[in-house]
């Protein structure tokens, strides 16, 4: 198969190529342009394709080989993120502050000056929140918003799109919470896209393309649980963020 740079338009008829003819220079990048409307962008995850590109870049969209997954029945929790959990003082929702999570996302992190998560990017995600697709996880502590993170549910598919702490582990204790929340609801994996030491730590694993589309296809199978979403067990308090 030839590996070239598919250009997409704004037509809403313009299809993405196979993730299999992504580029492996940079690794997965698969297409370049289009918008980020709500028919896109659920093409985009139904193919295993993401966007991830500055604000002044067109969208760049990709599909990584390998690819980081979380499989909920192989979430690690190691003893002193299990303490944290039981004594930290944390309370965790999901669904309650979805455009302050976004907007904590794209704050810029140590010395970055940008983002990745362009206006553009957050008004699409917001959409699809109200849409009841796209979900968030908020770690609160005093009331206030401390760490948390968001993504997009498709079948038994969840794809983490991005997370953010101000407090040691608020934003494990995130995902620990909702890969928990989502082995309950049998979910198949929880995308996270490109691995990192911290995904690692949590019991994440690197799996080629070709085996993460096969699985990918087997979650979308399933209807969609569109939101908004609660905890299964005891509903946690809801909390409104400290704006001050």
């Amino acid at each position: 198969m030839q590996r070239r740079i598919h250009w997409l338009d704004d037509a809403e008829e313009t299809e993405f190529p196979s993730p299999h003819l992504a580029l492996t220079r940079p690794n997965g990048l698969v297409a370049i342009g289009g918008n980020l409307s709500e028919r896109r962008l659920l093409a985009a995850y139904r193919r295993g394709i993401f966007p991830w590109f500055e604000d002044d870049q067109p969208a760049l969209w990709w599909s990584p080989d390998p690819r980081g997954v979380l499989y909920p029945d192989s979430l690690h929790v190691g003893r002193s993120l299990r303490k944290r959990l039981r004594n930290s003082g944390f309370s965790v929702t999901l669904d309650t502050a979805f455009v302050d999570v976004i907007t904590a996302c794209a704050a810029p992190r140590g010395l970055e000056t940008g983002t990745w998560i362009t206006q553009d990017m957050h008004d699409a995600y917001c959409h699809l929140h109200e849409r009841g697709i796209a979900h968030s996880v908020e770690v609160w502590h005093h009331m206030r918003l401390v760490g948390g993170l968001y993504g997009v549910s498709l079948g038994r598919a969840f794809f983490g799109e991005s997370m953010f702490s101000r407090s040691p582990d608020a934003s494990k204790i995130a995902l620990v919470m909702l890969t928990r929340q989502l082995q309950r609801w049998g979910f198949h994996f929880l995308d996270c896209q490109i691995m990192s030491p911290h995904l690692a730590t949590l019991g994440a694993v690197e799996q080629p393309r070709a085996r993460f589309l096969d699985e990918l296809a087997d979650a979308l199978e399933y209807p969609d649980r569109r939101g908004p979403w609660e905890f299964d067990d005891a509903a946690p308090e809801r909390q409104e963020p400290d704006r001050s």
